[in-house]
């Protein structure tokens, strides 16, 4: 069990941290966790809980991983810093399928509406989502540390 000593020093260094991101990085960061948690919460949350058909396992998965990603998403809004790689894995997953699934469906006409419906919201959520991360903060806290071996 941590002493008060040990708590109250990881308070600080969490407060240190925050003080090192602009406070536009920080509100703009707890604006997209909560446009997630209240979007993609309720009409993730609304299927799980009333399915309007029998799922197969792929569709129970992807409904129950988007269920936890956008409840995750709210602790972001107290902790933008510390829940940094969901908007991390936001941008990465969207990126990928946008260029691994989408551009290959695009460049071939095979692009449905399905997946358009998909495509228009990612390409606006990529670079709202490239302005939003700190990135000085990611590389120094993330990819700096990668680096460094003990």
């Amino acid at each position: 069990m941590k002493s008060k000593h040990a708590i109250a020093g990881t308070l600080e260094n969490d407060s240190v941290k925050t003080k090192k991101v602009s406070k536009f990085y920080l509100h703009a960061m707890r604006a997209i966790y909560l446009l997630t948690f209240l979007s993609l919460g309720h009409s993730t949350w609304s299927e799980i809980i009333n399915p309007s058909e029998v799922w197969g396992p792929y569709d129970g998965v992807t409904y129950s991983f988007w269920a936890a990603y956008a409840t995750l998403m709210g602790l972001g809004i107290r902790y933008p810093l510390k829940m940094l790689p969901l908007l991390l894995l936001q941008l990465f997953y969207k990126s990928v399928w946008a260029i691994g699934i989408a551009y290959p469906l695009w460049s071939s006409g095979q692009l449905d509406s399905t997946s358009e419906g998909f495509l228009r919201p990612f390409l606006i959520a990529i670079p709202i989502d490239l302005i939003v991360i700190p990135w000085g903060y990611v590389f120094k806290n993330y990819i700096k540390e990668l680096f460094r071996f003990r």
